[in-house]
C-alpha cells in the first residue's frame, strides 16, 4: 500500500469513526427533545389552526410547530408578507402572540425561503390543511 493511500483510509476511517461515536449523541438528544416536547402539550388548549389564524395578521403563514425554547413552550410560526419573513410566537397557555419579528438570521431566513417555496407548490394553505386535520381528528374514533 502506498503512503498516500494508507493516509486516505486512515482519513476515511477517522471519519467514519467519528460519525459513528456522535451519530447515537444526536439521536439520543433528539428522542429527549420530543419527550420534552410531549410533555410540555400535555393539557395545551391551543391547536395549530388557532395559531395560524392568530399568525396571519402578519403574512401568509408557511410553517408552524411547537417547540420548547429556554425550557417554555411556544408555537412558533414562519410568516411571508410580500419579500419578507416573519417569526410569530404564540403563547400556547392564552393563544395570543408573545412577539412578532423579522427574520433576518442567515439560517432562518433559508429554512422561511425553503419553506415558501414549498407552500408555493401547495394546492392548499397551511390554515385550510390545519382545519381539515382539525375536523377529522374531532371526527375520528380512536380505538385502544
Amino acid at each position: 500500500m502506498n503512503w498516500k493511500f494508507s493516509h486516505w483510509i486512515f482519513a476515511a476511517s477517522v471519519v467514519a469513526l467519528t460519525g459513528s461515536l456522535v451519530a447515537p449523541v444526536l439521536a439520543a438528544d433528539e428522542a429527549q427533545e420530543r419527550a420534552e416536547l410531549a410533555k410540555a402539550l400535555t393539557g395545551v388548549k391551543v391547536t395549530l389552526h388557532s395559531g395560524l389564524q392568530t399568525s396571519a395578521s402578519q403574512g401568509k403563514p408557511i410553517s408552524a410547530k411547537f417547540e420548547v425554547e429556554d425550557g417554555k413552550l411556544q408555537l412558533s410560526i414562519y410568516t411571508v408578507k410580500g419579500d419578507g419573513f416573519s417569526e410569530v410566537v404564540i403563547n400556547p397557555a392564552s393563544g395570543k402572540a408573545r412577539k412578532a419579528e423579522t427574520i433576518t438570521d442567515k439560517e432562518d431566513l433559508e429554512h422561511a425561503t425553503a419553506q415558501k417555496a414549498a407552500m408555493d407548490k401547495s394546492k392548499t394553505t397551511l390554515i385550510a390543511a390545519a382545519d381539515k386535520a382539525l375536523k377529522i381528528a374531532q371526527s375520528a374514533t380512536f380505538r385502544r
